[in-house]
């Protein structure tokens, strides 16, 4: 089934009003699946300021999951402030910023599937610098970047600049079907170039914008080098005096469902493309010689970077952004897989390709490469690089928010999937890493609180703790796994170790020290990126520890394993034996967070 999506104009703070509407529209013709306004969606005078919080501080409910891109007006630069800085935002999160429950802000510019659909955007009117309410040409570039990806974009979301420079197609200005548009506005002057170019390269099914003060559905138009057609819908503000239509219903069956006859089929009064560019369509598809185009592909100086070729001292700047270039091998500039993978984790492209960040205090990115490697290494396989589908990632669509037990600044807490006992935690680093060896000292430290508080937690009901975790090229996101085994059966912990590592033919070196936080310096110190490492923290002080050969195959499982046999629970030592329903593990989830609440370094 089609999802069913509503479109909404400039809400402009007036959410009071907005959302009485979409319940009318739900109980006629619903229920939908997500509202997504565009235009201005903070207020634009202070007396609507009151209702406006009400629901972004939780007195009143958002009814709906509602996206928006409109990120200016009235308390937006603080609201918004204090919404990129929650932990669960960190990174990469292109599928929305949650502001409060079933409220998510579409920052810069992004991608991403909601219900099926594929939807781009493009938040904010144009500028250089990076306030809030305005997108820069890193955003541009990053969503040409995305375009070239395989697959059609369903919905496509923009808003003008401001009022008479607008993306909205030059046929908007029919005084026949708008008649609220300026007379002294020209059909140019209403469509914006850098828009409009972009509209051409992603090719969207819908492009949907706002803040011009009226409805208005065009005729669907052609699209270059492309089978299937493009429909434009504007909507106007919420509350508009002239009562122009502010919401409109549209259920779209996905492009990834539907057959290439559907997706090229022509309606009837299809046009040519609309836009008034300085080049034709025609003209564009012409391939420009390297002189012309080369600033396309990158954007900065990097000459103290490493070199390669005759431009070897810049960045491909598609490469960053998408990981992928068409031009291939071809490309002048270099593709770089760790500047590329330092990008998927968050870290500020000023600071990947300049080498450092002039937007200041206001960057909501990450100013720190993950580690202390620098991207002058050699770059490593792509096959490294994190997984759009990260299990571990928060703002993965694939991560199981229900197993979550606590949130830290750097690092949460989770059951596992088919957990070994039912106090098995998982500690997760919330941005990407490999491992937990690769910490800076602030961020350790908040490592060692979780630690002491799970040490605290199990001690509390006669068990302690056993920290594991396998460093390993297979591993893309960090996971110190905690298992509580009863103290009775502590001591047999090194032994047990031991014998089963030496069947296995290997051995375990063996340290012991007075202070937890000496035995990770020591793993730290021994830890080698170019091979693996498997760890234990025992609850006396031992560490046992094996570094990984090159190519050595080591079992994933094994500490799971050794401790299925001590807990004489041999039948649980594969996970997939010991799964449950998502029910049953959100009640397990709950019940953990009652017992750890006293002992939570967060709470």
């Amino acid at each position: 089934m089609a999802p069913r999506i509503l479109l909404c104009g400039d809400p402009l703070g007036r959410l009071n009003q907005l959302f009485k509407r979409v319940q009318s529209v739900s109980k006629s013709a619903g229920p939908f699946d997500a509202l997504i306004c565009v235009g201005q969606f903070f207020p634009d005078t202070p007396e609507l300021l009151d209702e406006f919080l009400d629901y972004v501080e939780g007195r009143t409910q958002v009814p709906i999951p509602t996206y928006f891109t409109g990120d200016y007006g009235v308390v937006a630069p603080k609201i918004l402030s204090m919404t990129s800085k929650k932990a669960e935002n960190q990174g990469f999160k292109m599928d929305g910023l949650e502001v409060c429950h079933n409220l998510f802000w579409l920052r810069g510019s992004g991608k991403f599937t909601l219900h099926g659909l594929s939807v781009a955007y493009l938040s904010g009117r144009q500028s250089s610098d990076s306030q809030f309410g305005k997108y820069s040409q890193d955003d541009v570039d990053a969503l040409r970047a995305l375009a070239e990806e395989s697959g059609v974009v369903d919905l496509f979301l923009t808003y003008p600049f401001f009022l008479y420079t607008n993306e909205w197609p030059a046929g908007v200005t029919n005084r026949a079907a708008v008649s609220d548009i300026p007379v002294g506005v020209s059909d140019s002057s209403c469509s914006d170039s850098t828009v409009s170019e972009l509209v051409m390269e992603v090719k969207p099914r819908y492009h949907i914008a706002g803040s011009m003060g009226v409805f208005y559905a065009r005729e669907p138009y052609l699209n270059a080098e492309s089978t299937h057609v493009t429909r434009f819908i504007g909507l106007a503000q919420v509350g508009n005096k002239n009562k122009q239509k502010f919401l409109h219903a549209l259920s779209p069956t996905p492009t990834s469902t539907m057959s290439p006859a559907e997706l090229s089929a022509k309606p009837p009064k299809t046009t040519l493309w609309p836009y008034n560019l300085q080049e034709s369509a025609a003209e564009s598809k012409k391939r420009p010689n390297d002189s012309e185009s080369d600033s396309q592909y990158w954007r900065y100086d990097v000459s103290k970077r490493q070199k390669n070729g005759s431009q070897g001292e810049k960045l491909c700047f598609k490469f960053v952004c998408s990981g992928s270039c068409p031009r291939g091998e071809d490309c002048h500039f270099q593709h770089n897989a760790e500047a590329r993978e330092q990008c998927r984790r968050g870290v500020c492209l000023d600071l990947i390709i300049k080498g450092k960040c002039e937007k200041g205090p206001e960057c909501s990115y990450k100013h720190e490469f993950q580690d202390e490697s620098s991207i002058q290494r050699k770059p490593r396989s792509e096959n490294a690089n994190r997984s759009k589908e990260c299990w571990f990632c928060l703002s993965s669509p694939s991560v199981e928010s229900h197993l979550i037990v606590s949130v830290g600044e750097s690092f949460y807490c989770a059951l596992p999937k088919g957990s070994l006992v039912e106090d098995h935690i998982l500690i997760i680093p919330i941005e990407h890493l490999p491992n937990t060896l690769v910490l800076s000292p602030e961020v350790e430290s908040e490592l060692s609180r979780y630690q002491n508080g799970l040490r605290n937690c199990y001690k509390s009901q006669g068990n302690d703790a056993v920290f594991f975790e396998l460093v390993s090229k297979r591993v893309s996101h960090a996971n110190l796994q905690v298992v509580p085994v009863p103290s009775s059966r502590a001591r047999l912990l090194p032994n047990i170790f031991s014998l089963a590592a030496e069947k296995l033919g290997f051995k375990l070196v063996t340290k012991k020290f007075s202070d937890s936080s000496d035995g990770r310096k020591y793993l730290q110190k021994e830890y080698n990126a170019a091979l693996g490492l498997f760890y234990v923290e025992l609850p006396d002080g031992t560490v046992l520890s094996h570094t990984l050969e090159e190519n050595e195959v080591f079992p994933a499982q094994f500490g799971r394993e050794v401790l299925a046999g001590l807990l004489k629970i041999p039948d649980r030592a594969d996970w997939r034996n010991c799964k449950i329903s998502q029910e049953e593990e959100a009640k397990l989830a709950e019940d953990f967070k009652k017992q750890f609440q006293e002992f939570d370094p967060c709470q």
